[in-house]
């Protein structure tokens, strides 16, 4: 599905979800018609009522979707391998924009320790109030920890320095339209 692209679904059971941007729960009745606007890293934005809700992977069934399931290679030697951390980061999109975390600049850093297979990551949002922070953190922990050899994922929200476009790769400024 690409970013223009909608597709009208109807939910299969009653699907739960969360109100982008305020992060607040919702649950959309079974039955019911939604807009997909976005279907990214497994992860599903769809409006419902005039409202935008992002709907967790784990629940794709309930919009008659297949869920995305992450795929690596476990290491022989035992190791947390660093690259696939960040290819299981780069699976975690803004619910409202669609760029994933990496791309939009907001993982500021990736801490392995090998002997206790814990990853610790700093992260920022793009507004210190955004109500979708708790949720996206959840996601950060739930896809890192699907790296072989990973025990603990501790995620870290930072605003020092806070978050600006600047921070963007240049793709994804030119997926946003942010590039000058």
């Amino acid at each position: 599905m690409s970013a223009q692209e909608k597709t009208l679904l109807t939910t299969q059971r009653d699907c739960p979800g969360r109100l982008v941007p305020v992060g607040d729960p919702v649950t959309i009745p079974a039955h019911t018609f939604v807009t997909l606007t976005q279907a990214l890293g497994g992860n599903y934005t769809v409006i419902h009522n005039g409202n935008m809700i992002r709907v967790d992977g784990t629940d794709a069934d309930a919009l008659g979707l297949t869920a995305q399931k992450l795929d690596f290679e476990t290491p022989a030697d035992g190791r947390i391998d660093e690259e696939q951390v960040w290819q299981a980061l780069r699976t975690v999109y803004d619910p409202e924009v669609p760029v994933d975390l990496v791309n939009l600049g907001l993982i500021y850093s990736v801490e392995i320790d090998q002997e206790q297979g814990r990853v610790a990551i700093s992260m920022t949002l793009t507004a210190p109030g955004c109500g979708m922070g708790p949720v996206l953190v959840g996601d950060v922990k739930y896809r890192v920890a699907q790296v072989p050899h990973v025990r603990t994922v501790e995620v870290e929200l930072v605003f020092d320095p806070p978050w600006n476009r600047d921070m963007m790769s240049e793709e994804a400024r030119l997926e946003t339209g942010l590039f000058y």
